[in-house]
């Protein structure tokens, strides 16, 4: 029984979280696959069979990132499965159907949130937006009690209901709309670790921008990363290349300080430069080491777990997501406390190659626009 249950919450991790959003309400089975475990072993198989399922693409990832072999990916693939495990598996009991519910409702809170939810990954209730499109904080709730009825001997009506909504939900599917006059330009500048953008990649960027400018657009966002460690250098290199060019252009870069460093959304108009958004939640281990400031050491980027969830550009009110962000639950929903008239997601997934990660990432960042209606801008690099 325990076996068979694991197989499917592996194959409703695989294909919930393909980078399809329609999918993603596969990955809403997962509740009945762990209360139904016939024992406490049994939901530990179900729990980390999702998850390894839903991440399967991270040891690829990280032995790009890295430059090594599958070992590293393989350790923090296995780490980050842990702690989805451990929740999952400590609070599963055998009780009745009330308690189970209750209990997973417990479970969907603390994954949505740190500190378990810095690897909240394969949430299920990101499927909200696909199941329940427009409907805001209300499809939020109803996909919460529908998650948690999962959970009880009300499942098959469950199922029913849900399934019935997903398949109207597709019949009728628009993707986020996207505001005249924004673009999201796309990058492949590849990368590496420690490399950021050089001498020739700005003035490519720039280019690119200029590009963008002549047909029409007011705004430009880049992706992640895309003007490098911000400089004075950089500074004046980008204000003197839009001084005569009507366009905003949202840009990440890395700022340099005396703790480490943080990623961040700039923001560039009319010849001047500002910091407009720095990431809560920085990339785990590859890009934040809180162990560095523990043992004195600088390095790393840092966290700003809730800081800046909603931020004024170009006139509208956005809810920022940088790359990481866009894979867990609280950066979206505090964002959204905000009423943000549009999301800008960007990433910068060179050391993705060879996996579904950056489409996993687009369609999260999907499902949350139309949960909310709210326009989606997109820029990513490859």
């Amino acid at each position: 029984m325990s076996v068979a249950l694991a197989a499917v919450a592996v194959a409703s991790g695989i294909v919930g979280w393909s980078g399809e959003p329609l999918l993603l309400p596969i990955a809403m089975l997962f509740p009945a696959f762990w209360a139904f475990a016939p024992s406490r072993i049994g939901a530990v198989l179900v729990s980390a069979g999702y998850f390894l399922a839903a991440s399967r693409g991270l040891p690829q990832g990280v032995a790009n990132f890295y430059g090594s072999g599958f070992g590293a990916g393989l350790a923090l693939w296995i780490g980050a499965a842990v702690g989805f495990t451990l929740v999952h598996s400590v609070l599963w009991t055998a009780r009745s159907s009330m308690v189970r519910a209750s209990r997973y409702l417990l479970v969907a809170m603390l994954m949505s949130v740190p500190p378990f939810g810095i690897v909240g990954w394969a949430h299920p209730i990101t499927a909200a937006g696909v199941v329940f499109p427009a409907w805001g904080w209300w499809g939020l709730a109803a996909a919460a009690i529908g998650l948690s009825v999962m959970t009880t001997r009300f499942w098959p009506i469950t199922i029913l209901i849900l399934g019935g909504l997903w398949i109207w939900s597709a019949a009728t599917w628009t993707a986020p709309t996207v505001p005249e006059g924004w673009i999201g330009l796309d990058t492949k500048f590849g990368g590496g670790q420690d490399a950021y953008a050089g001498y020739d990649q700005h003035l490519e960027t720039i280019a690119m921008v200029r590009a963008a400018a002549a047909d029409g657009a007011t705004v430009v966002v880049l992706p992640e990363g895309a003007a490098g460690i911000w400089t004075d250098t950089a500074d004046r290199l980008w204000r003197s290349a839009f001084h005569d060019v009507d366009v905003t252009v949202n840009a990440g870069a890395i700022i340099v300080n005396a703790e480490g460093y943080d990623n961040v959304m700039l923001d560039l108009s009319r010849g001047e430069a500002s910091v407009l958004y720095k990431e809560r939640m920085p990339v785990p281990v590859s890009m934040w080491q809180p162990w560095l400031a523990l043992s004195g050491q600088g390095g790393g980027a840092q966290a700003h777990f809730f800081a800046n969830p909603s931020v004024e550009f170009a006139g509208k009110r956005i809810a920022p997501l940088i790359c990481y962000e866009q894979l867990l639950i609280w950066p979206a929903l505090q964002s959204a406390i905000y009423a943000p008239e549009i999301i800008v997601a960007t990433g910068n997934g060179w050391w993705t190659t060879g996996t579904n990660i950056v489409a996993i990432q687009e369609a999260a960042a999907v499902a949350w626009a139309r949960l909310f209606d709210i326009p989606l801008i997109l820029a990513f690099n490859t």
